[in-house]
């Protein structure tokens, strides 16, 4: 496979190599879940009640996923600066202490949700009507966490290495079995939901396997190991990782306290129905969010191997890449989401009764769209740079400050009610994205400039 040369590749080639592959991966990603809602929307005679059930997991899923981008996101920049100051055996031990935090973390998970996952659901919002569905799918979903976190939280270290493509593969493989394979379980075997969740953990085993056999075979010592993935119950360079993990954790949990809390409000002001609207609204926002993160994210190991080599004119090349490919697309994507919603509603339902609430959501929904580029290349180029308490409290900022406050206050005390849940997202996006980029203007240039005065 081939690998990024970041110390002598072009900065706008190595983003582009970086980010395409693991743009690829990330649309594949979302067939693991985009895949299952678009099956379970169309179960006959229980779509719409079986995507709400879907819905009510998410806080979980996404409770997941934090802690995979704990671990993966907050160790791969570390492990980049590290290469590129010749560190090699702290960059090893980088990768190994989030490769054991990974494994740690997903037996404690998949323990909890099999053991308490029916209190987990009525906590975050689920009714009694919507237990038994949601729980069917959560107890077989959970099986496959230690497949997904391993798979998904040490692709960032592949990408980090040079190896976009085999991240993208590890991606790939998995996707197109979920994408074979939901059809078959849920429709043709008449699993219903069941099936969708089955398909999951089959597809994440393949992605788990393939990236472990890359680390374990020869093709693993470009690593700079002989032995780059090793088990023990020692943690080096731990307190670094979940300093600069934190913040990518903390989006992912406060993404999930958004959704119970939107959950809850819109069951409140529009009943069970709308929270089948805000699973198709979240299955959108994931699918416009990819080619965005992937250019942040893709750019982040190019910033951080020439942070690490104090090449600041590199670096602020990179920035200026990320940032004006990141703001085309989000304007680009908001014009066609404002163009053709009802588009985006067919993709996962065919119930009419949801097409016009469900077009009227993402209207307001995805208002600001544009405003979400500022808040993703602010934190990219805060991780990137290993600047803790900035990526923290940014995180922290649009969603628990901002986003929770305006979906309690927004339906009751201002009288919008369900349209008032769809308004704080585009009301967050305008505050926290412009406060997060200006504050990253204000902090890394004059850092930059510092840097080229001292040669």
């Amino acid at each position: 496979m081939k690998k990024i040369d970041f110390e002598h590749g072009g900065i706008a080639e190595n983003i582009l190599m970086a980010a395409f592959p693991m743009l690829i991966a990330q649309v594949l990603s979302l067939l693991y879940s985009i895949v299952d809602r678009i099956y379970i929307g169309r179960i006959p005679g229980a779509g719409t009640e079986a995507l709400g059930a879907v819905g009510l997991c998410f806080p979980i899923i996404m409770i997941i996923s934090g802690f995979t981008n704990l671990y993966g996101m907050g160790g791969a920049p570390l492990y980049s600066m590290e290469l590129g100051r010749g560190n090699l055996e702290k960059a090893r031990q980088y990768q190994n202490t989030s490769f054991r935090f990974l494994v740690i973390t997903a037996v404690v998970i998949t323990l909890a949700c099999e053991l308490f996952g029916r209190q987990l659901l009525a906590l975050f919002g689920a009714t009694a009507a919507e237990i038994p569905d949601a729980h069917a799918y959560l107890q077989i979903y959970a099986a496959g966490t230690i497949f997904f976190m391993i798979s998904s939280g040490l692709n960032p270290f592949l990408n980090a290495q040079g190896y976009a493509s085999a991240g993208m593969l590890s991606v790939t493989i998995g996707a197109l079995t979920n994408l074979a394979l939901d059809p078959v379980f849920i429709f043709v075997l008449g699993l219903g939901i069941r099936g969708a969740a089955a398909a999951t953990v089959l597809s994440q085993f393949l992605s788990f396997a393939f990236v472990m056999r890359f680390y374990l075979d020869k093709r693993g010592k470009h690593a700079h190991s002989d032995d780059p993935l090793t088990f023990a119950f020692r943690f080096p360079g731990a307190k670094d990782i979940l300093g600069l993990g934190i913040s990518s954790f903390v989006m992912q949990a406060t993404n999930s306290l958004v959704q119970i809390t939107c959950n809850r409000m819109l069951m409140q002001f529009g009943g069970a129905m709308y929270i089948s609207v805000m699973t198709i609204v979240s299955s959108v926002r994931s699918i416009l969010d990819v080619p965005a993160q992937a250019v942040t994210e893709g750019a982040s190991p190019t910033i951080s191997y020439n942070y690490g080599a104090r090449r600041a004119g590199n670096v602020r090349k990179a920035m200026k890449l990320t940032i004006a490919l990141a703001m085309s697309y989000t304007a680009a994507a908001w014009l066609i989401v404002l163009l053709f919603p009802g588009f985006f509603v067919r993709i996962f339902s065919n119930d009419p009764k949801l097409l016009e609430p469900g077009a009227r959501a993402l209207h307001l929904y995805f208002f600001a769209f544009l405003f979400q580029a500022l808040q993703y290349s602010g934190q990219t180029f805060f991780k990137a740079l290993g600047k803790k308490k900035q990526t923290i409290f940014f995180s922290l900022l649009r969603k628990a400050v901002l986003v929770v406050p305006l979906t309690l206050l927004l339906p009751t005390v201002f009288g919008f009610g369900t349209d008032g849940v769809f308004m704080a997202e585009p009301i967050s996006n305008v505050i926290g994205g412009t406060a997060c980029f200006v504050t990253m203007l204000c902090t890394v240039l004059p850092e930059l400039s510092r840097m080229e005065k001292d040669g």
